[in-house]
């Protein structure tokens, strides 16, 4: 690895700030979601985090897809081509509303996997009228990510920054009228939080295209492409490149997600206690995660300017700042865990669990960081093979399967219940950064090698 730079540092944290204050944002309305969900109930926030179960996974495997915009504008505004910017984000566009169509029809039947898990009555009926809500949101939340993996792939990562603030202005009124019932709405419950969450998708959407009109940073993309009709080949170019980051996202997010749907049995308080744990990490996640998709839009642009000396230093100064941000969030959880754990329930037992599971949270979070910014840099260059093979073993295999281990079952140690799952997580996660830095550095020694080579040729980028 190359040193510490400081000019990477400062246009690293230039792309990261707004990127940053866009995901604590989003992050941020499930935590709203959440915490007013959990004040109406116990049964209402657990039948949110059932939902979570089926509904996260859909919508980032969605975004996942979506992803591959990114990098592909990235290099396209790196070797300042306009055309190919504008063509693949329509082409992007027609596959996001494809998949929305596909994803919407496959809501509609959430309750066949919902009615085989052993649950109350009452928590199944509450966690369906979510889903069913909620899954309105899909078309407009396609439209959104579109635009907004246009905007960062340009390198104006303020965009979804304001339009972020736009959707928790429309969450909070939204989520107080639908689950309270006020305005003359029925009082729904934690289900009212899926009608609140697709109200958001559609503003954010229309205030996106909104700003991208009158933004001068899209002012030379603001025009049709010479081809409006879907392209079939370029579409399959974008779900190629798309489909492992999606089912890495997939991977990742049902490790977490499934773990509600696997304790379920376990009861009401376990389920908010993990809940609660879960959206704190989540929420916290977005700093490195905020650094690996800034790392993904600097690493496209000099990919595209061909200028492999300046890669290989923003790709170490990445790893370097996340890596600080890591120790940082874990010393944070771990003080404040309690204080942390009674923002989301007044319940003590579900505050005693939560605070457990959080100390558990703090052993993950630098391999945590490695890992999201090492794949973050690998998609940059536009390599996503390597890392949906090793999510896939290292999320499922050995973080879930592990975890069921550890947590259902008496075959090493008495079953331990949501912190054996969470102690799979930490050794799922472990893996997969370990992994993932010897991809890394495999491709850091070929950019190594092609400086050497441009410069033993005098044509050094």
């Amino acid at each position: 690895m190359v040193p510490f730079s400081r000019f990477e540092a400062k246009t690293l944290l230039k792309l990261t700030g707004p990127i940053m204050l866009a995901q604590l944002t989003q992050t941020m309305m499930y935590f709203v979601d959440t915490v007013m969900a959990g004040r109406f109930s116990a049964t209402d926030m657990a039948a949110l985090a059932v939902a979570s179960g089926l509904w996260l996974p859909v919508v980032l495997t969605l975004q996942g897809l979506l992803l591959a915009l990114t990098p592909i504008v990235a290099q396209y505004y790196g070797s300042r081509q306009t055309e190919p910017v504008s063509h693949f984000t329509l082409q992007s566009l027609y596959l996001g509303m494809l998949l929305a169509g596909l994803l919407f029809i496959l809501m509609l039947f959430a309750d066949i996997p919902i009615g085989m898990l052993n649950m109350e009555p009452e928590l199944r009926d509450k966690t369906l009228q979510y889903l069913y809500y909620v899954s309105w949101g899909l078309f407009p939340a396609a439209g959104y990510i579109v635009i907004r993996n246009l905007f960062e792939g340009i390198g104006n990562t303020k965009a979804s920054m304001w339009i972020s603030f736009v959707g928790i202005l429309v969450n909070i009124p939204a989520n107080y009228i639908f689950i309270y019932g006020k305005l003359g709405m029925p009082a729904l419950g934690g289900a009212g939080c899926g009608i609140a969450t697709s109200l958001v998708f559609l503003a954010m959407f229309v205030a996106m295209l909104i700003y991208g009109w009158y933004s001068r940073t899209t002012r030379p993309y603001r025009h049709w492409p010479k081809q409006l009709s879907a392209n079939i080949k370029d579409i399959w170019y974008i779900v190629c490149l798309g489909t492992p980051i999606a089912f890495s996202i997939f991977f990742e997010v049902t490790l977490f997600a499934c773990i509600p749907l696997a304790i379920v049995h376990l009861g009401p308080i376990v389920v908010a206690g993990h809940q609660v744990a879960n959206n704190y990490s989540a929420l916290v996640f977005m700093l490195p995660l905020s650094f690996g998709l800034a790392t993904t839009i600097r690493v496209g642009h000099l990919v595209g300017q061909q200028n492999n000396r300046e890669l290989k230093t923003a790709i170490s100064t990445a790893l370097c700042m996340a890596i600080f941000m890591s120790f940082f969030i874990a010393c944070f959880t771990f003080f404040m865990r309690t204080y942390v754990a009674s923002l989301y329930s007044t319940n003590p037992a579900v505050i005693a669990m939560a605070s457990s599971l959080l100390i558990l949270a703090c052993f993950y979070q630098l391999s945590d960081a490695i890992q999201v910014v090492s794949a973050c840099a690998l998609r940059g260059m536009k390599i996503t093979k390597p890392v949906f093979y090793i999510t896939l073993f290292a999320y499922w295999p050995i973080g879930f399967g592990l975890g069921a281990v550890l947590g259902l079952t008496d075959w090493l140690v008495q079953p331990m219940g949501a912190h054996g799952f969470w102690i799979g997580i930490i050794i799922g996660l472990s893996t997969a950064a370990i992994m993932l830095a010897v991809i890394l550095r495999k491709h850091i020694k070929r950019i190594d090698n092609e400086i050497a080579h441009a410069a033993n040729t005098g044509s050094l980028g």
